[in-house]
């Protein structure tokens, strides 16, 4: 079996500010650490055989994730560094058996979800595709269900878990690290009970079925909307081709194929970054 794990870092017990999530602290990569390896016990203890485990380090600008990760456990493989096509599903692709999301949070907008956003706190207000609004779970489930790989694990804030209750049929496995009091508070869960719910979930992960799993699909075509925070972002994200300004603060892009509205979502962003450094 291939296992393919998406992390990232603001659902994670421990956490609920932006200082929190800085990785060049070194207190915020070891919170992540502790997390992913509890969940690659987890994997490596289940009665399934895993031929290989491909980790996309999907935080911020994807260097979070220590490469002793590929030392301490065998058959690993570790998606490091910014600016890569596919971002937080690099690698991905229909050889694999099953997706695990680690550290995953509530989308935009969402009540007492940990520093909710999708994809951008600073740049983007909402995300919809299909008229279905979006958070990067459902995003980026859709793009693994795109390769035919279905989702079987979530580790995240509860807010997220109930986002994704309402979306993922059939069955898979959540495991909450914390319950939101407000956008940076939250009752955390106790450390050592959830190592041990994370480990156990992962093992079980691996035994349900594939057919049983959920794979999250739109119908063609795909619209994407965005709705930015700033007009000026969206000066510069209808000047790529294909791209549709709506209204002041919102673009529009409609393809056939998933991969390429999932990849637009980013060339938007780093065109709106370009507009708010160049305002700084």
């Amino acid at each position: 079996m291939k296992v393919y794990i998406s992390v990232d870092m603001e659902g994670l017990a421990g956490i609920a500010t932006w200082g929190e999530v800085d990785t060049s602290k070194k207190e915020a990569s070891e919170v992540l650490y502790e997390h992913l390896t509890a969940l690659l016990q987890g994997l490596f203890s289940a009665r399934v055989h895993i031929e290989h485990v491909l980790i996309s380090d999907a935080h911020g600008s994807g260097t979070a994730i220590p490469y002793r990760i590929c030392e301490d456990f065998d058959r690993v493989s570790l998606v490091h560094g910014p600016i890569r096509k596919d971002y937080m599903m690099s690698g991905l692709d229909s050889s694999y058996d099953r997706v695990i999301f680690l550290g995953y949070h509530a989308g935009i907008g969402t009540k007492h979800g940990i520093m909710d956003h999708t994809y951008s706190s600073s740049l983007i207000h909402s995300v919809w595709i299909n008229n279905k609004r979006m958070n990067e779970a459902l995003i980026n489930a859709a793009f693994a269900a795109h390769h035919g790989v279905p989702i079987c694990l979530v580790v995240g804030d509860e807010a997220l878990g109930e986002e994704l209750r309402n979306e993922f049929n059939g069955r898979w496995l959540f495991v909450s690290t914390k319950t939101g009091l407000g956008r940076y508070a939250a009752i955390m869960k106790p450390k050592r009970q959830l190592f041990e719910e994370i480990k156990s979930a992962a093992a079980q992960a691996l035994e349900i079925p594939r057919n049983e799993l959920p794979l999250f699909k739109f119908e063609k075509p795909v619209e994407l909307k965005i709705e930015l925070k700033d007009t000026v972002y969206a000066d510069l994200a209808e000047l790529i081709p294909g791209v549709e300004r709506i209204d002041g603060r919102t673009v529009k892009f409609v393809h056939d194929d998933y991969s390429v509205v999932f990849n637009a979502i980013m060339a938007i962003v780093y065109v709106a970054m370009a507009a708010r450094d160049w305002r700084s």
